[in-house]
């Protein structure tokens, strides 16, 4: 019995205000800046052949972003954009470089930067915060593991785990806390009167799909198909609006994928609104658990992209096995629970014929170029290695 949900949406394509931040000039400044900090490269594109062809396929892409600024994951492009940008309008200065933001704590002093995290994102404001010589305080939701809370303690920043709060609970108590203190909260999400920093933050992510698309043109490629996993939507929104304002009318196919558990896109996107889930919104994929969408996200998501789904936790798993045990010649990347849940879905939707309807929707066959972003790698060893050996 197949337990994937799947629609497609209604498309309205209009040219809503969130697609013009992702427009290719913005996107290239964000790369700009994360050029100059001395830690910066590429991340991988792995093409998956043998993976491709027992598919069905004609081509299987991944950007693999484990190595990105050795912090294992894409989330501090976002953070430290916004953070550049915050401090670069206080300085009264135009050139976002590393060697003008390092100036600041002298022409500053020391700013409190406050946000709320399953991990990644957190890890990302805390080493950016540090690099630029300020502080971060940073909340996470009961269940995180001790292995991501320390990670985000060694970039110095202070870290607690908030008894009894689901992610978007520490999302409102990051705010309360920069307003009380006068810090400054850089969340990847927004609500009404906070806009700018979460754009930022996407403009930020773009960097991922610009240097993707940079490494597929340079082999004469270009993706029919990309399926990118949402918590808040902000990733998914990012790259779409790339991809839609960098290609126009031959936007591939995108589909956004979610946790059952925490699938407020699937839901927002059923009912025509934006939907909330509530509760401990308990899933492996810890950096998709979120209940409350990114309004600004929303807004790109429910006019752009082409399918929405939810998947059970178990096609996450699937998708980080297939990763560590490539085919043939094809190479392992090491892919954590949030990251691996598009090609967990994808090969279910090939293998599945009870998934034929979604494979016909989206027109998957052998002249298929398939765009996947692995966005974390082992972020908790331990629980990365009680998964794929299937302990």
């Amino acid at each position: 019995m197949n337990d994937i949900k799947w629609l497609k949406n209604s498309i309205t394509d209009n040219d809503c205000s969130a697609l013009k931040l992702m427009q290719t000039n913005e996107v290239k400044k964000a790369q700009e800046l994360h050029k100059s900090f001395s830690e910066y490269e590429k991340t991988p594109l792995v093409s998956l052949d043998c993976l491709a062809e027992e598919l069905g396929l004609g081509k299987i892409f991944v950007k693999d972003e484990s190595k990105r600024f050795g912090l294992n994951a894409f989330k501090v492009l976002g953070g430290s954009y916004a953070i550049a940008k915050f401090l670069a309008q206080k300085m009264g200065i135009e050139e976002l470089t590393f060697g003008e933001l390092i100036k600041s704590r002298d022409k500053l002093g020391e700013i409190s930067f406050y946000t709320a995290t399953d991990g990644n994102h957190g890890r990302g404001v805390a080493w950016a915060a540090r690099v630029l010589g300020h502080k971060a305080y940073v909340y996470m939701p009961d269940g995180a593991t001790i292995a991501r809370r320390d990670n985000i303690r060694a970039e110095g920043a202070v870290c607690e785990i908030i008894e009894g709060a689901n992610y978007d609970e520490c999302v409102r108590l990051a705010a309360s806390e920069a307003e009380k203190s006068g810090g400054v909260i850089v969340q990847d999400t927004a609500w009404d009167g906070y806009e700018e920093i979460p754009g930022h933050i996407m403009q930020g992510y773009g960097t991922m799909a610009l240097e993707a698309v940079m490494q597929l043109e340079e082999h004469n490629e270009f993706p029919t198909h990309i399926f990118i996993q949402a918590g808040v939507g902000s990733l998914a929104a990012a790259v779409l609006g790339f991809f839609k304002n960098y290609a126009k009318h031959n936007c591939p196919i995108t589909t956004i994928v979610e946790p059952h558990a925490a699938d407020c896109l699937y839901k927002s996107a059923k009912s025509g609104k934006i939907e909330f889930v509530t509760g401990s919104l308990d899933t492996i994929m810890a950096g998709l658990s979120c209940g409350e969408p990114n309004p600004v996200a929303w807004e790109l998501l429910s006019a752009h992209a082409s399918f929405f789904a939810s998947c059970p936790d178990d096609v996450a798993a699937e998708g980080m096995r297939m990763f560590a045990s490539p085919l043939g010649s094809d190479e392992k990347v090491v892919s954590g629970e949030s990251g691996a849940v598009g090609l967990g879905l994808l090969a279910r939707i090939m293998r599945d014929d009870g998934l034929k309807d979604f494979r016909e929707a989206l027109g998957l066959d052998m002249k298929s170029r398939v765009l996947l972003f692995s966005s974390e790698g082992a972020t908790d060893v331990e629980k990365y290695m009680e998964i794929v050996e299937g302990l």
